[in-house]
């Protein structure tokens, strides 16, 4: 295929609640979606970046201004291109794996459009649903906290994350494990808020019968991480830590962690993101997928995912209503704990094209 233009849309979503972790809050998903016109067909795709540098480098104005310079005048000059093709093509640009993730997705979602191939089938699924998990911000109150988590559970969610933070780590941990009991698959995410120092804090965790704790240190200390694993019998997750192949096969050869969440988009897209599935699987490390706040078309390509052979553990795919009251696809329902793989061509959704009219704020087209 040719890429004969490349469209970017910003589009506001409202929260239904405000979602804080140790690192920030926000009430509203500014997404910015990429759609890659191509001679076989359109593609659709999710950037994953927020509209500051606050949670990855990466941030929207930026990832447009670097598609439009740089990346897409790449893509556009490869008579022949694949999305297999793409992450080559664009080497020689350093960093920008967001932006670079959402031009591969959008171009294999045009590729596998034409070949009438959904991304389950490309990417290997062999699961038709998965099993969902929630991901609950940090509240106002424990017993914010506790009416949370039981609307969840009423909800049907399988498995429960809490944020936690420096002073808000202990006790809504116990506060979730006494209410819930020890059925509660239940596990804690600081999103880099510690240090080593805060061992002890992190050890008082060991009692409650954590799944694993994910990503307490700063993203570049593997060696942090790993000895940490050595202090706590809670198994240790990565996650901002894991941002290609070679990252995660370091933090593993290092023993930083025993779990590893992948987010496609960190990581370069969904070819890198079932690389490392593939790379675990060889080494008996389960993964599951994380969320990143995606509209209906990074949620269906994430589901996709999540349902290799690998993702042993429930993800952070939740259903549409826990972030979103009107979204820009069809809405992603939970049933009985699960949510169902889409089976259409690519990512299997298509745009609701007067709900996106609607959430635009920013379209521009490049040719």
């Amino acid at each position: 295929m040719r890429i004969e233009a490349v469209e970017l849309r910003t589009v506001r979503l409202p929260l239904v609640t405000p979602f804080r972790t140790s690192q920030h809050s926000q009430d509203e998903r500014v997404a910015l979606l990429v759609c890659a016109h191509t001679t076989v067909g359109e593609g659709w795709a999710d950037c994953a970046v927020d509209p500051g540098p606050l949670y990855e480098p990466e941030f929207l104005s930026g990832a447009r201004a670097v598609m439009a310079e740089y990346l897409v005048p790449m893509l556009m000059a490869v008579p022949e291109l694949t999305a297999a093709r793409v992450q080559s093509v664009l080497a020689p640009v350093k960093g920008h794996q967001l932006a670079k993730a959402a031009l591969e997705t959008a171009v294999l979602d045009a590729e596998l459009r034409a070949k009438q191939m959904s991304f389950a089938q490309y990417l290997g699924a062999v699961r038709d649903r998965v099993p969902a998990g929630v991901s609950v911000g940090i509240p106002g109150s424990l017993a914010e906290l506790i009416d949370l988590v039981e609307g969840y559970l009423e909800q049907g969610y399988r498995r429960v994350k809490l944020k936690i933070e420096p002073g808000w780590d202990l006790e809504p941990i116990r506060a979730v494990r006494e209410r819930f009991g020890p059925g509660l698959a239940l596990q804690a995410d600081a999103n880099t808020a510690y240090t080593l120092a805060g061992a002890p804090q992190l050890r008082a965790l060991d009692p409650f019968g954590l799944l694993f704790q994910e990503q307490p240190l700063a993203a570049d200390d593997l060696l942090g991480h790993a000895e940490l694993a050595r202090l706590l019998t809670t198994p240790l997750c990565l996650d901002e830590s894991i941002t290609s192949v070679r990252a995660a096969a370091t933090a593993l050869r290092l023993g930083a962690c025993s779990v590893i969440n992948i987010k496609p988009a960190r990581v370069g897209g969904y070819l890198a993101a079932r690389a490392i599935h593939d790379l675990c699987a060889a080494q008996g490390i389960p993964v599951w997928c994380g969320g990143m706040l995606e509209t209906g078309v990074g949620r269906a390509a994430n589901l996709a995912l999540a349902a290799l052979e690998n993702f042993t553990l429930p993800g952070d795919v939740s259903a549409t209503a826990r972030y979103f009251a009107e979204d820009i696809t069809r809405a992603f329902v939970l049933e009985d704990g699960y949510i169902a793989v889409p089976t259409g061509p690519g990512t299997g959704v298509d745009i609701l094209r007067d709900v996106l009219g609607r959430l635009t704020i920013r379209h521009e087209i490049l040719r």
